[in-house]
């Protein structure tokens, strides 16, 4: 068993046990006693209430003796001090209920704590599993050039500012530097959002956990591993394992100090009750005992805490990271929301909305041509594309990719180009025009050549997803102001922001 204690001890919610699956056997076998013994017969009392005390021994085991009684003794010694857990005022309340002849409620009691307890640590599990998850998208090893140009395999963490590092396409990035040699193109979603590749050449900054495309570079470190980009994302989400609301940090804080005044309050009350109020003895004690269960903290911390971590485990799970609970539980109180673009407000992938050809009866064959030049490429332009457009007839053609020309193939002795408008020279008026005006609705625009003579154009955009409406309308309905915030260029955010 292996709790980890400081003087504020953390009472249940940082506690790293480690029982496996014994703790949750004994609670189910707790379970399925005290139910057999709700429905045996009250002629054999003896046996209905040695059922529900065996019950609430195996029930509350793990969570009342090991940790109320095991807690209590172990900080108790550590800080020479009595140091009670909160866990015992559930233990002494079920005993209490029981020495009073109401066993049912006294197991009871132990099954709603000690299974609340449970779901809570399942809950944290939950979000500890999504966070492990994002840990795994860290590179571990980097290629390292050594000084007589030999290449060596080095962990992350050994990595030195000013160290040299080849990157293989398809090769993850180790670390944040700057390329020193070769051109790519990167997917950079990881850290920003961004749906397309960015190409990248020498002086580019790149960052660690983004993928590399086809392209291999050299690069200079310029950070440790421990301030990358990433590794600051993943601060802010662990974050969220000591960030609670104010309610549960209070509790802990000040919980033995508490537990201690409970354990002296509730016998002077069940003592002074009856000279004061004039009450029996078995109802001052029957008082006491509901004073007991309703003053343990647990109720209250099991609640706020259960729900966060529920929250913020679902919320991981849709992609959603919070800084933590704290923030969570302050979203009530928002007065604006600032959205980002990429793959929040849009869809998160390019899809094809305009196109246009020169020559209407050339446009199949210049459709089976970019088909098969796409079929080739990896970027996730070239799979908007496949989706937009079915060849009529199958080419196979040899295409290469030129790196900051696009893609190029020869087809009947004819050569094809398919790039950004930048790369091209004569472009007709028309197409120059509508380049113009689908550049300012946010669009990516590409241009497709034959023998360097530009035939058409292609407007692709990461388009607002079917929700994005239906939500900003929502808040905009409650009184929060909404905006958008974007590494995209302002034209296409302002695009984005005038559709929605």
């Amino acid at each position: 068993m292996s709790h980890s204690h400081n003087h504020e001890h953390n009472h249940h919610h940082h506690h790293e046990h480690n029982h496996g699956k014994m703790p949750i056997i004994l609670y189910i076998g707790g379970l399925v006693l005290a139910l057999i013994a709700l429905f045996l017969s009250e002629n054999i009392a003896p046996l209905k209430n040695s059922l529900f005390a065996i019950a609430s021994i195996a029930a509350g085991y793990h969570v009342v003796i090991l940790e109320g009684l095991g807690e209590t003794i172990e900080n108790t010694k550590h800080n020479r001090t009595f140091t009670p857990n909160a866990h015992i005022l559930m233990g002494l309340a079920a005993i209490g209920a029981s020495l009073m002849g109401n066993f049912w409620e006294g197991t009871l009691l132990i099954l709603i704590f000690s299974g609340a307890h449970f779901l809570e640590e399942y809950a944290e599990g939950k979000s500890r599993r999504e966070i492990t998850k994002l840990l795994e998208m860290n590179p571990t090893t980097a290629r390292r050039i050594k000084k007589d140009g030999e290449m060596e395999i080095v962990a992350v963490e050994a990595l030195l500012k000013g160290d040299h590092l080849q990157v293989l396409n398809g090769d993850q990035v180790p670390i944040d530097g700057l390329i020193l040699s070769g051109t790519t193109a990167i997917d950079e979603s990881a850290i920003n959002g961004e749906s397309m590749p960015k190409e990248k050449t020498s002086g580019d900054p790149v960052f660690g956990s983004t993928i590399n495309g086809t392209g291999s570079f050299t690069m200079e470190v310029t950070k440790e591993a421990k301030d990358t980009v990433f590794a600051k994302i993943l601060q802010l989400v662990n974050q969220n394992q000591s960030n609670q609301t104010k309610a549960a940090s209070i509790i802990q804080k000040f919980e033995p100090k508490y537990v201690t005044f409970v354990l002296i309050a509730i016998p002077l009350f069940v003592v002074s009750a009856p000279l004061l109020f004039d009450w029996s003895w078995n109802e001052s004690l029957y008082k006491g005992l509901v004073i007991l269960v309703a003053a343990s903290p647990c109720a209250l911390a099991a609640a706020t805490i259960s729900a966060t971590l529920s929250a913020t485990s679902t919320l991981a799970k849709q992609g959603v990271l919070s800084k933590g609970s704290t923030y969570l539980s302050q979203l009530a109180d928002i007065k604006a929301i600032a959205f980002d673009k990429t793959g929040t407000l849009t869809k998160g992938k390019p899809e094809v909305t305009h196109t246009y050809f020169m020559d209407s009866a050339d446009e199949a064959h210049l459709i089976d041509v970019i088909v098969a030049m796409e079929s080739e490429s990896n970027h996730p332009l070239a799979t908007a594309m496949l989706q937009a457009f079915t060849a009529r007839e199958k080419l196979t053609l040899t295409v290469t990719n030129e790196i900051g020309k696009g893609l190029i193939a020869t087809a009947n002795q004819d050569s094809y180009r398919i790039g950004k408008p930048s790369t091209f020279e004569k472009v007709p008026e028309k197409i120059a025009h509508l380049n113009a005006k689908w550049a300012a609705e946010g669009n990516t625009v590409v241009y497709i050549s034959k023998n360097d003579e530009v035939q058409g154009l292609i407007a692709l955009m990461d388009i607002p997803n079917e929700h994005a409406q239906a939500a900003i309308a929502y808040f905009k309905s409650r009184g929060i102001h909404t905006t958008l915030i974007t590494g995209d260029s302002e034209m296409t955010g302002q695009a984005v922001g005038k559709q929605l």
